[in-house]
């Protein structure tokens, strides 16, 4: 017979939340690093198209 599953802890609900939200909250800092790097063009790890050099497109 199927036996239904045990509650989770709000302790082991709140501990994963915390880590999703400090996963998503170190992306968004790293993006916002790179973001100013790039306006500041001193970014060294990344790589975009400019209109000097996409010279073909009419």
């Amino acid at each position: 017979m199927a036996v239904p599953k045990k509650k989770t802890s709000n302790a082991k609900r709140d501990q994963r939340k915390a880590t999703w939200k400090r996963k998503a909250n170190l992306q968004a800092q790293r993006a916002l690093s790179l973001g100013k790097s790039i306006l500041t063009g001193r970014a060294k790890g990344f790589v975009y198209p400019t209109e000097e050099e996409g010279g073909d497109e009419e």
